[in-house]
């Protein structure tokens, strides 16, 4: 009966991400709710606040590859919860930050606590999951991280409404709190030692790699092949264009929109988290069918990445167009937003591919590259608008980073492990 019978303890860790990704998301943007506020109560200028959202950014992006190493050797039971420890307090602390020099300083910390939010999420489904599941639950991550960010505006608008910023950012603290607390009691870092994983379960997941702990990243043979290099550089692109919406998106309506009121500015700031959870969850619908179309996994991400991020490319050419229709111009960034969270599963299902058991640790360099684009995004992006061509500039060069990530994924090859020697025999394609 065991061995007819194997246990689904495996799919409670896609639920303990799921709660994590949307708690990481609620953190991360509503400072972008509150930056007003923020200004006013600091006396931040619009450049110093841009400089605000970068320092979070760059944290992120630096600390993405160490928390992955720490993921990989450590185990993701204690690095997780740590981080999250860590981004927890430092959310807390943004409340009781009292100059531009504190907040920047307590941003940069807190974005080095966030970094290792996916990487070891990662590693922990590499682990844990079969084949054929990973991709399906790195879309279903994805798209409960988008939604709660979707949700976010309207929650810190209508928290706003009842206490100051400085208490909510508190509030929103206490949540990753209580996640960590139950992640410790019921995660272990190997199925096999978990008490609700019965025998046949571990059969299931017996070929899965193992934490790497004390074996050396094979750096040499990663940054000797192009993908990498192409999965970083899309990456780059992607975050680049994605991170307006949690950094500017906010003061962009309430500068361009002044006349539609701050609820419902709050709902069309939604608009683009919210259409990109569910092309995460569309990517999950058809990377099953488009591999029974194609034949290969290989051909069905490089069919999403092409067109999804040309697609997004294309949707990011209309705000411009009709900049007087705010539910217009809204509507286009959901589009793009759909389009470009198409192509995340197959980001991030590369990763756990190509790293094989150092999925934490390339998965953490890709999501560092990608922050660093996402770095330039809010200062860039701030000082396009400030120009004649105002935010209509600012659009139309995101369209144009958004196609070259599509051209990117002509070349990337999403399946092949890297981090086993030449002579080593190769495991089967993963699904």
């Amino acid at each position: 009966m065991d061995a007819l019978a194997p246990t689904r303890a495996r799919y409670k860790v896609i639920v303990f991400g799921v709660f994590l990704a949307a708690i990481q998301y609620v953190d991360r943007i509503c400072i972008s709710k509150a930056a007003p506020l923020i200004q006013k109560d600091l006396t931040l200028s619009k450049d110093e606040m841009s400089w605000i959202f970068t320092a979070f950014t760059v944290a992120y992006a630096l600390f993405e590859i160490p928390t992955g190493l720490m993921g990989d050797k450590f185990g993701p039971r204690k690095t997780l919860v740590r981080v999250v420890l860590w981004w927890s307090f430092f959310t807390m602390a943004t409340g009781w930050m009292w100059s531009k020099v504190s907040l920047f300083v307590c941003r940069f910390l807190f974005g080095a606590g966030e970094a290792g939010c996916f990487p070891n999420l990662t590693r922990a489904f590499s682990t844990w999951l079969r084949p054929e599941e990973k991709v399906r639950a790195q879309a279903i991550l994805w798209m409960f991280a988008r939604l709660g960010g979707a949700v976010t505006p309207l929650l810190v608008a209508i928290l706003l409404r009842q206490m100051s910023w400085k208490v909510a950012f508190l509030v929103f603290g206490w949540l990753g709190v209580v996640w960590a607390i139950f992640f410790w009691r019921w995660f272990r870092d190997d199925p096999k030692d978990h008490p609700q994983v019965n025998q046949a379960e571990r059969a299931l997941l017996a070929n899965n790699p193992a934490v790497a702990r004390h074996d050396p990243v094979p750096w040499s043979r990663f940054l000797a092949s192009a993908t990498p290099w192409l999965l970083w550089l899309q990456y780059a692109c992607f975050s680049y264009c994605w991170y307006f919406y949690v950094t500017w998106l906010n003061t962009f309506l309430d500068e361009k929109y002044p006349k539609v009121n701050e609820y419902q500015r709050a709902a069309l700031a939604g608009i683009p988290l919210f259409c990109g959870a569910f092309g995460n969850l569309a990517s999950s619908i058809l990377i099953p069918r488009l591999e029974k179309w194609s034949g290969t996994v290989l051909r069905t991400r490089r069919i999403l990445g092409v067109a999804g991020m040309g697609l997004a490319g294309l949707c990011f050419l209309m705000p411009s167009r009709f900049m007087e229709y705010p539910l217009v111009v809204m509507l286009a960034m959901g589009a793009a937003s759909f389009f470009g969270d198409l192509t995340m599963p197959c980001s991030w299902g590369a990763c756990m591919d190509v790293g094989g058991k150092f999925a934490g640790t390339f998965s953490g360099s890709m999501n560092m590259m990608g922050n660093l684009g996402g770095a330039l995004s809010p200062v860039v992006f701030n000082k396009l608008a400030a120009t004649a061509g105002g935010w209509a500039l600012a659009f139309d060069v995101s369209a144009g980073v958004y196609l070259l990530a599509a051209v990117c994924w002509f070349f990337i090859d999403p399946v092949t492990r890297l981090d086993r020697d030449t002579h080593e025999p190769a495991p089967a394609a993963a699904a």
